[in-house]
């Protein structure tokens, strides 16, 4: 059978871990919500060929927000859309030409200044 181990802390020891009561209060983090930056970005979905073996994909530029919140709109836009797609660069790359789900499913979610460019 095995032996449990207790760990004896000498007084120094446990005063270094500090008292948890009179600890600093952590900062917390204020997420806005991915509509608040949604609406406040100028928006221009793009599509381009070059460089993709002529394969067509939908660029989304100008999204001024985390990195956590593109992911995030980049899941939602890939499901409602039915196709891949990754994020780069502080753009999101779906495939295909799907600029009009694209700029409908983001004028949903609250979009003000979006439109479709590229050929």
């Amino acid at each position: 059978m095995s032996k449990k181990q207790s760990n004896n802390l000498s007084w120094d020891d446990f005063q270094k871990l500090g008292n948890p009561e009179n600890a600093p209060q952590e900062s917390k983090e204020t997420t806005m919500k991915l509509d608040h930056f949604i609406s406040n970005s100028t928006i221009r979905v793009h599509l381009e060929k070059k460089g993709r073996g002529g394969k067509a994909v939908s660029i989304i530029r100008g999204l001024k927000m985390t990195n956590t919140n593109m992911k995030q709109l980049e899941k939602s836009l890939k499901s409602h859309c039915g196709v891949g797609g990754s994020q780069k660069n502080n753009e999101i790359i779906i495939q295909g030409d799907q600029r009009d789900k694209i700029i409908a499913y983001l004028t949903k979610l609250g979009a003000r200044d979006i439109k479709k460019a590229g050929a």
